[in-house]
Order: C-alpha cells, then structure tokens, then sequence
C-alpha cells in the first residue's frame, strides 16, 4: 500500500480520527486478523455476530499496525467510520486511482467464472510474477470484502494486479469494478456455481458480463471460444476480444491435448503464426483451460507465447485443496479438491480421477459430499453425479451427508458423517488405490483428506475391501 498519513485516510474515507494525530503514518497493507498483523498496516474491525474485531484492535496495533478502521473509537489510533466495509472499498479505490495517474501503476486483469477462477488467477499470477512484480487475490478471497484488501497490498512497485472476482447476484461484479476497474477481463466459463442464487444459467451469463462491460475502449476482453454463452459477450464492449480454447477460431487454441499416467495435461498453445509446447505439472485436464485463459490474459498485457508456456509448466501448485495430488509412504494416492464444488467441477474431478484409474491401473475411490447453493436444482444435480459415477465406472463412491443423499450410483455407499467415512476408509482403502475428495466448502471433506494421509497404512487384513 502506499503511505497515507492517517489525516489522508479519515478524508479518503470520511472518518474521524481517535486517539491519535492525524501524522500517524500507515505504510503497510491492511487486514482482518489480529492475529497476524502487517506492520505499520491498518486493521480493519467488523463486528460480527461471533466476534468483534474492535476487541482485538489493540492487540493488532501491539503487533505493530499502525492504526485501526473501525465503527467505534478503541483506545489505540482509530479512524472512526459508520460502515467499516464501504470505507475499505472507499480507501482501495482511490488507492488504486492514486497509483494509476498519469498512466503509471498496474495493469488490473480481472478474472471470473463459474469454475475454475482461482486455478486460472493462481496460474496467470505466476506467469505473470516471473515478468514483473504482481500483487494477486490470495486463495478464494474475491467478494466485496476480500478483494479491496488484495487492492490495498499493491504499491508503486506493482506492474500487474490480478482481481479474481466472484458473483452471487447480478449487479456484484459491476460494483467490484467501480473499485477497481480492469484493464483486461477474463471470463472462463458459465456453468451452475450458485444456480440457487441467480435462477438460471442466462442469468450467470447476464452477470459474468458484467466484467467485460467494465472494460473501456483501450481494454481488453479475454473470453472462452469453447463456452456458448461466454463467446457472444464480446458484443458487450468496445474492447479489444481475445479468445481461447479448442475451437478453430480462437485466437489462442489448444492442440494435442494429452494427459500422462498421473493426470497431467500437455498441449500446444498456438496463436496466430507462433506456437509453444505446455506439459503441466498439474492433475487434471480441465488445468489446460485454465492454463489457456491465463496465456490469453498474459499475451494480452504484452508478454511472449513462449516466456509464457515456460512459466506455465513450471508451476508445481495453486491455492490449497485444489485437485492437491499426495501420495501416502505406503503409496496410496489422495487427492484433495475438497475447497469447493458445483456440478462442472464435480465432473472435471472425477473424470481425472478415472483417468488416473485407467492410465495406473489403480482401483479409483470418490468421497464425495453436497454441492451447495444449487437451489431447487440441487436433488437433480446430486442425482446426476450418481450417474456419472457409474458412466465413468468408478470403482468405490463413499456419498457423506443427507445432502449428498442423491449420488446413488451402483457402487455408492451413504454415510452420515466424515468421520464414518473416515472410519470406512480406515479399514478398506488399499495402497494401491486413488482416493478423490471433493465437495463444498461447507462439507469439510478436508478432514478426510487429512485423515488418509496421517495412517500409515489400512487398519485391516491385506485383500479385504468393503462392499457396498
């Protein structure tokens, strides 16, 4: 963040300043935690139901923040605001604007999409960094909190700002755009994410649109070639549309697309007359997507095909809990995509897992728990996963919760609770075997994952396997 006394911040934001001069001088990034505060940051105190931050306002500024944002004075220097989250949104912005002027500062990509968003953000900030300094959204945090604070850690020294932006209603992303307007806009994909939410796929669409209607004239647009309902939103700017994606037309395609025995893609990216050989380190072939959006994102701010594929390929790992490959001493493989899941994404795991069974000769295991936020779609959704796993012949589905009643597939069994999973898996997984974990966030299935990874071995008979 660039230094603002703390005069600048209460005008930025219109506060009132407590407990402290208006020479009180912030010149670190702010935050939520207490707990692990930025020096000479700012802390920013909400109350919430649980826990109210102002109680911890002094112990951040023990900790070395500089001051604190807060709803109240805290007996350590405060700006006083009446809504905590606006003025954050408030302070980024202009922070932003201040870095931008006179055409200086970062190139803001932002990226959005029904799946896939984070891996795509992780990757293009990786490519990216290799080039110049970057300042990405950490993990998941896109919402209307999460992203001012990835704002407020760039300074003078940042040359690209990756945004990752989500939705949950239409009007959310043209409102994080206001904050941080993009210069280039990815939009991966449409698929069911929050269908409960929004109501229908068109409407997803009508939303995601809104990141491409941000861009001005000089931006740029960068869209799925392959997504039926991402491809037409380039008649919703005057920028510049750079498409990806396996389509004859794209103007960034994939070719030879191929997976090895563990999962991992390797493909060429060709785009106009150059080309780039790309072997991902990565489980899973919708990461080739992925991997496209972020070459098209990273050809559109100036960068070279071939600097790009090397840097793709050079990436071992993205945010945590994502399609995360481990192999147990005994070597059992578990992998964890436990941090979240909707039915595109639910079907690109389990298609690698019977991948992996196929290329390994591996006996493939799924522990799967309930999509979230599909609305009234969310009996059908489940039910179809129960197909699926079937159609890919999944060897052993563990289905955990009543929400995830509705896998019923021919090998399924239903268990209530992770730790009867747990349990299950204690004394029937085999060393031999790929264990897939995945559901939502509000599952955590992680648990299971972890569980795995700490035995040493099955606590059973060698050849003993549980039936369904």
């Amino acid at each position: 963040m660039i230094r603002l006394s703390l005069a600048e911040v209460a005008d930025i934001v219109g506060g009132t300043i407590h407990d402290a001069d208006g020479g009180v001088e912030v010149r670190g990034a702010a935050f939520l935690d207490s707990r692990s505060p930025v020096p000479s940051g700012l802390f920013a105190a909400f109350s919430g139901e649980r826990v109210d931050g102002h109680e911890y306002a002094a112990d951040a500024v023990r900790g070395g923040a500089a001051a604190v944002l807060g709803s109240r004075p805290t007996g350590v220097p405060t700006v006083v605001v009446t809504d905590v989250r606006s003025a954050l949104q408030e302070l980024a912005r202009e922070v932003l604007s201040r870095l931008r002027s006179n055409g200086a500062g970062p190139q803001v990509v932002a990226i959005t999409g029904s799946q896939g968003k984070t891996s795509a953000k992780d990757l293009l900030a990786r490519v990216l960094a290799d080039a110049a300094p970057t300042v990405a959204t950490q993990g998941s945090f896109n919402n209307e909190l999460g992203m001012p604070l990835t704002v407020l850690r760039a300074d003078r020294a940042t040359h690209y700002l990756v945004l990752e932006m989500g939705a949950r209603g239409i009007g959310h992303l043209a409102e994080l755009c206001r904050i941080a307007p993009p210069d280039i806009s990815v939009v991966l994909n449409v698929g069911q994410a929050h269908l409960g939410e929004f109501g229908s796929r068109e409407n997803i669409a009508l939303a995601k649109g809104e990141l491409v209607e941000a861009l001005d004239a000089h931006g740029t647009a960068v869209l799925n070639a392959d997504d039926p309902l991402v491809a037409p939103m380039a008649s919703r700017t005057d920028a510049t549309t750079m498409t990806f994606g396996t389509a004859a037309g794209a103007d960034l395609r994939i070719t030879g697309l191929d997976l090895d025995e563990l999962g991992r893609a390797s493909f060429e990216l060709v785009a106009s007359a150059a080309s780039a050989p790309v072997r991902l380190r990565l489980l899973g072939l919708h990461q080739a997507f992925n991997a496209a959006a972020a070459a098209a994102a990273a050809l559109a701010v100036g960068l070279e095909l071939t600097d790009v594929a090397g840097s793709l390929s050079r990436v071992t790992a993205l945010s945590k809990w994502r399609m995360e490959m481990h192999e147990r001493a005994d070597g059992l493989v578990v992998v964890n995509d436990a941090y979240n899941a909707n039915p595109d994404s639910m079907r690109a795991a389990l298609e690698t897992l019977a991948e992996l069974g196929r290329r390994s000769g591996r006996r493939t295991v799924a522990v799967l728990g309930e999509m979230l936020e599909l609305g009234e779609e969310s009996g059908a959704a489940h039910a179809d996963i129960g197909r699926l796993v079937d159609e890919l012949d999944i060897d052993e589905v563990v289905a955990v919760g009543a929400g995830a009643a509705s896998i019923r597939g021919a090998t399924t069994r239903q268990v209530e609770s992770v730790e009867q999973a747990i349990a299950w898996l204690r004394h029937n997984v085999q060393r031999t075997d790929v264990v897939l974990v995945k559901a939502s966030r509000g599952a955590r299935l992680e648990r299971v994952a972890d569980s795995l990874l700490e035995i040493d071995g099955p606590d059973r008979e060698e050849g003993e396997v549980g039936t369904p």
